[in-house]
């Protein structure tokens, strides 16, 4: 049996409404700057109660090959500029691309929605397949951005997709981990993406779970573990992070970001939608058996904290029950919004870049930690300066699937 290997992040790319490189983002988290905006377009979709969104923009997403994008939606460009960031951050050679000792573990909530709803109008509006393009259907398949990806790049060895909605990042870097731990392949390329399109803010809509009270002022929303907290925001962007094996990054002389020291996923298999705080123990106690360390090693928790009602209590009495009182927690959102199937991702960049420049950020908007929360110890206002060694990033998704991260310096 091969040994167990360490696994460092030698390669990030990004594309997130805060800025597309480790250092805007890092400068965005410290700054306090968010990319919340209101969407009064949204006005003409009936029943649609909230008009907040966060968007990437500023990004020529076409490439140097148009014709190899053809079958990309937004959702693959999206993955496709994040993932050609990562890979030149690498230093991977399309000669090593293509040998089998790469490969790629990637998702996304949806396919292309924006493609989907095209089709889907020229289909049932003549009720007619004239005019459809033959390369439509590869646009919004569930595993699109997988797809596109091995092909753009030229991928030979595993491919994994992991579309299982908030947690579909995650599950692509845990994929990755266990896949270069156990010497099934020398390097993974992991992430996820998404898109933006009103039929994923209308998903939560139709649950009474998005932000509405602050549809004309973005800047007050999301607000993860607030009292005055009324549902979550819709993100799109996407992360891709190179993982590789320690001593083959050594070898090379590769930068390293920081190393993936633990992973649990499991599945609460209680509820498709409602959270449940046994399960979220369960799999950070997954993390940290994993990596082997106790829960005093957690220096900062990246919480999945979306700004609802039911899942901030549920994660934070998850994590009190874990890790206790003591630990520095916070959540990204209230800058990014949710970014659904990208999130995972992302936010595990955000980690490396709080290990990398020695800050913990706090979570926008909290002003009042809701007193149904657990007493954790919340970041609020201002970036606390902090040498983090250890931190844990979480994700939970519906049907009751969640996920751990255990990040540490390398």
């Amino acid at each position: 049996m091969t040994a167990r290997r360490r696994v460092v992040v030698t390669g990030i790319g990004l594309a997130s409404p805060i800025g597309h490189s480790l250092r805007e983002i890092s400068a965005a988290l410290q700054e306090g700057r968010h990319g919340i905006v209101s969407r009064p377009d949204w006005d003409a979709i009936g029943s649609l109660g909230t008009r907040l969104a966060a968007e990437v923009k500023g990004l020529d997403m076409s490439g140097p090959a148009r014709s190899r994008v053809r079958t990309m939606g937004r959702v693959a460009l999206l993955s496709n500029y994040a993932t050609q960031m990562a890979i030149d951050d690498a230093g991977l050679e399309p000669d090593l691309l293509r040998s089998g000792q790469v490969g790629l573990a990637y998702g996304s909530t949806h396919g292309s929605s924006s493609a989907m709803e095209a089709f889907c109008r020229t289909l049932f509006s003549a009720n007619d397949l004239k005019g459809l393009a033959g390369s439509a259907y590869l646009k919004f398949m569930s595993h699109t951005c997988v797809a596109n990806l091995a092909q753009y790049h030229g991928i030979r060895g595993r491919v994994i997709s992991t579309c299982a909605a908030c947690v579909s990042a995650s599950q692509a870097i845990g994929a990755g981990y266990e896949a270069v731990r156990h010497g099934i392949q020398d390097v993974m390329i992991c992430g996820g993406a998404e898109e933006m399109h009103f039929t994923h803010v209308g998903v939560f809509d139709i649950m009474y779970a998005t932000s509405t009270r602050y549809n004309n002022q973005p800047d007050r929303s999301p607000r993860p573990f607030d009292a005055q907290r009324d549902g979550l925001v819709v993100g799109e962007g996407a992360g891709t992070i190179v993982l590789e094996a320690w001593e083959r990054a050594a070898k090379r002389g590769a930068k390293v970001y920081g190393e993936i020291a633990g992973y649990g996923s499991n599945c609460d298999g209680n509820h498709v939608t409602s959270p449940s705080a046994a399960g979220m123990a369960a799999v950070m106690r997954l993390a940290l058996g994993d990596a082997e360390l106790p829960p005093d090693a957690i220096q900062y928790v990246n919480a999945h904290a979306t700004g609802t009602t039911l899942g901030d209590i549920a994660e934070s009495a998850a994590t009190h029950e874990v890790l206790g009182g003591e630990v520095a927690i916070s959540s990204t959102k209230g800058h990014t919004a949710h970014t659904l199937g990208a999130c995972g991702a992302i936010e595990a960049a955000f980690c490396l870049a709080m290990i990398q420049d020695g800050f913990i950020p706090p979570t926008r908007n909290l002003e009042n930690p809701d007193p149904r929360c657990a007493p954790l110890n919340y970041m609020m206002k201002e970036p606390r300066r902090a040498k983090l060694d250890t931190v844990m990033s979480n994700n939970f998704a519906f049907g009751g699937i969640n996920t751990s991260l255990i990040i540490r310096r390398a």
